[in-house]
C-alpha cells in the first residue's frame, strides 16, 4: 500500500512537472495564428523553420553559445588555479576567503548592475558577448572554487609530491594527473557555470543594449501586441536544448561528483 501511493505521489510530481514542459512542445509545433495559407491550430515545423530563417534569432542563439562558452572557460581556466592554492596551502584569513567568495556570489546581481554597466561602457564591453561572459565569470567564479577546492582537498597531498618527485612540471602535473583525479569536481563546476550563465537575464539585459542580444533577451522581445506563441515555444524549446545536450555530455561526472560530495 505504502508502495502504491508513493508511486502515485511521483506520478502525479512528474505530471505537474512536465505538463507545461509537454504543452510548450504542443505548442512548438502549432500555428497559433494564421498566416502563409495555414489555418490556425495546423500541425507542422512551420514555427521551427520561421525561427531558424530569422536573422536575430539565429544571432541570438550564437551569442548564448559564445558567452557561455567563454564563461565555462574563464571560470573554470581561473578558478582551478585558485581552488588549488586554498586546498593546498595555509595561510591566515583561508577558510574566511572562501567564505566570503561565497558570500560574493549570493549577492543580488541587480546591486552591481549600474557600477558594471559604467565600467563596461567605459571599457567598450557593452553590447558584446565577452562582456557577458566577463561578469557571468565574476559571479561563478566563486562557486566554481568552492566546489573544486573540496575536490582537490579529497586528493592527498601525497600524490603532489610523488608526481613532482617522478619529474612532472607544474603544467604536467595539473594536466595528466589532476584533473583526471577530480574530472568530477569538473563536471560539477561546469555544470553549475553552464546553467547559472544560460539562464541568467539581468545582466544579458543592462550590457545588450542594441546588439549582442542573448537567446533569452530574443525570447523577450518576440512578445508583442500580436505574439505569435507557437513562434516563442518553437524558440523556447530550441533554447532547452543545449542544456539538454551538456547535462548529457557531463551526466557521469554529475552523478560521481554528487556522490562523493555526499
Amino acid at each position: 500500500m505504502t508502495r502504491a501511493l508513493t508511486a502515485i505521489a511521483l506520478l502525479a510530481l512528474a505530471a505537474f512537472i512536465l505538463a507545461p514542459l509537454a504543452q510548450a512542445v504542443l505548442l512548438s509545433f502549432t500555428a497559433t495564428l494564421p498566416r502563409d495559407g495555414l489555418a490556425e491550430g495546423t500541425l507542422g515545423l512551420m514555427n521551427y523553420r520561421a525561427v531558424l530563417a530569422a536573422p536575430e534569432l539565429r544571432a541570438a542563439m550564437v551569442n548564448s553559445a559564445a558567452y557561455v562558452l567563454m564563461n565555462v572557460a574563464l571560470c573554470l581556466g581561473a578558478g582551478l588555479p585558485a581552488a588549488y592554492a586554498l586546498a593546498r596551502f595555509r595561510f591566515v584569513g583561508d577558510r574566511h576567503l572562501l567564505l566570503a567568495l561565497l558570500v560574493f556570489r549570493v549577492t543580488p546581481p541587480v546591486v552591481l548592475s549600474l557600477p558594471i554597466f559604467i565600467l563596461f561602457s567605459h571599457l567598450g564591453l557593452v553590447n558584446s558577448p565577452l562582456g557577458i561572459a566577463l561578469v557571468h565569470a565574476l559571479f561563478n567564479l566563486p562557486v566554481t572554487i568552492w566546489i573544486l577546492e573540496s575536490f582537490i582537498r579529497a586528493v592527498p597531498p601525497e600524490f603532489d609530491e610523488t608526481a613532482f618527485l617522478d619529474g612532472h612540471s607544474g603544467l604536467s602535473f595539473f594536466l595528466r594527473h589532476l584533473l583526471p583525479q577530480i574530472a568530477p569536481g569538473l563536471g560539477v563546476a561546469a555544470f553549475f557555470c553552464f546553467i547559472f550563465s544560460w539562464v541568467e537575464v539581468v545582466f544579458a539585459r543592462i550590457l545588450t543594449v542594441t546588439a549582442g542580444k542573448p537567446i533569452t533577451m530574443a525570447i523577450q522581445a518576440m512578445f508583442s501586441f500580436q505574439t505569435d506563441m507557437g513562434q516563442v515555444m518553437a524558440m523556447t524549446c530550441l533554447s532547452l536544448l543545449p542544456g539538454i545536450a551538456m547535462i548529457w555530455l557531463v551526466r557521469d561526472h554529475i552523478a560521481r561528483g554528487f556522490t562523493l560530495q555526499a
